[in-house]
């Protein structure tokens, strides 16, 4: 390929000459009548229209430069970010020139590796996904719940199955609890990240009953509420392994929750003495608590396991309840019944999961959250009215990434046992900085 450069000045001497025979033999071959002028004047017009075409290629040998020097520019800054190459040596045949010695031939370039668990829309309160080192996020999230129980009390004795002397209390309790939380992650390390959670609750509760003792026909309706700081938590999280082919990501966990809320021991309670022989109480706080009034820690472990295009992910986790002495509960008029020491029951927990993605912004998930929650002792015995608690939820999550630093989380929890709340939804803002 022939080219122009400024830099060549015997490119255009030999243009010019070109240019030069060419106009002359073409003047020659014009008749003899044509004056000296005339053939002059057509010399120059071809020359201009020479010299035109030549500052054209000029120009087009200039722009072409200038694309390949950008070309090398963007290849030099893929090859400073990439991997280093896999290389092989060139082995010469056996009829090739001994001077032809082996030399480096590029036959491949190595997968980027991504150490980082793949990102799914998250359905249960560890996220699948960890901070990157020297980022934190905001997650400022809302949570409504929704539970309804009703209660059967038969007060009295039988004569036969069928014939009850006594009084039968039937209560209906309805309960919503809407948590407004602010949740920070920070990345220290590609492998570990700190939480803190801190959550503001309130809560409203109606029970529909009749007054127990009073032989009352007529229910009534006793409304409750309570909105205050919940209880904070802290968390830690670290990934356990690098995995290789197709071996899950595994990720351990550590969350401390505080109790830091409205303790359920403080707020006042409508009986006289342990609500036995009240003719007048309703057995019900007449304000509601937001905390748990218990320190617990959580030890879990996290699994990702990915498989074009869904991923598979779930957990087990252990909370462990710290037990509370000289217990005082406030009833009404302000006095102080002794309890004693409380211990509630530990929770062992599981869940797994499916997450798929729609398109590149986008993802579906759902799950199944499991808990069973142990029986409550009262100085050191299982108090009579305490059972074991099965909880199970369904919950359904979708994930909408905003852009590159804001990501859109909703999550929709529905009860599978009657002890779990009927509804449960979530809103989550996560925001990367």
């Amino acid at each position: 390929m022939n080219t122009f450069a400024p830099s060549t000045p015997w490119v255009w001497v030999t243009g010019s000459v070109m240019v030069l025979s060419s106009a002359v033999s073409q003047a020659q071959s014009v008749p003899g009548r044509k004056s000296v002028a005339q053939r002059i004047e057509a010399l120059e017009q071809q020359v201009n229209a020479q010299s035109r075409q030549i500052e054209q290629m000029r120009q087009q040998f200039v722009d072409q430069e200038a694309r390949y020097q950008e070309l090398e520019r963007s290849m030099a800054e893929s090859a400073r970010s990439a991997p280093a190459p896999v290389t092989a040596e060139a082995t010469p045949a056996s009829n090739a020139p001994a001077e032809s010695g082996a030399r480096p031939v590029r036959v491949g370039t190595a997968p980027v590796v991504d150490n980082q668990p793949p990102a799914v829309a998250p359905l249960f309160d560890q996220p699948g996904i960890l901070t990157q080192p020297g980022h934190y996020v905001l997650e400022p999230s809302v949570q409504y719940g929704y539970s309804s129980n009703n209660r059967v009390a038969l007060v009295g004795y039988t004569i036969i199955p069928a014939l009850l002397i006594g009084l039968v209390d039937v209560r209906e309790v309805k309960r919503n609890t809407l948590t407004a939380a602010l949740t920070g992650r920070w990345g220290l390390s590609r492998s570990l990240e700190v939480e803190m959670r801190l959550p503001y609750v309130y809560r409203s509760d109606t029970a529909i009953s009749r007054e127990i003792f009073t032989g009352s026909a007529n229910e009534q309706a006793f409304n409750s509420s309570g909105r205050a700081i919940g209880d904070i938590e802290f968390a830690a999280r670290y990934q356990l392994n690098q995995p290789q082919g197709n071996e899950p990501f595994l990720i351990g966990g550590l969350r401390f929750k505080t109790r830091t809320g409205k303790d359920p021991f403080d707020v006042v309670t409508d009986c006289v003495t342990r609500c036995v022989g009240n003719t007048t109480g309703t057995g019900l706080p007449l304000d509601l608590p937001t905390g748990s009034g218990f320190y617990s820690l959580q030890p879990s472990l996290t699994w990702l396991l990915p498989s074009d295009p869904a991923v598979f992910f779930g957990g087990f986790s252990y909370t462990h309840n710290f037990k509370r002495s000289n217990v005082s509960r406030r009833v009404l008029a302000g006095e102080q019944e002794f309890i004693g020491s409380v211990k509630p029951g530990d929770v062992w927990g599981i869940n797994f999961g499916m997450g798929l993605a729609l398109n590149d912004r986008s993802s579906f998930s759902m799950g199944v959250d499991l808990n069973s929650v142990g029986r409550t002792k009262q100085n050191g015995v299982p108090v009579a009215s305490s059972a074991r608690i099965q909880l199970a939820s369904l919950l359904l999550g979708y994930s909408y990434r905003y852009s590159d630093r804001t990501t859109l989380n909703v999550t929709v929890g529905a009860g599978l046992t009657r002890d779990t709340p009927d509804l449960t939804l979530s809103v989550r803002i996560p925001m990367s900085f």
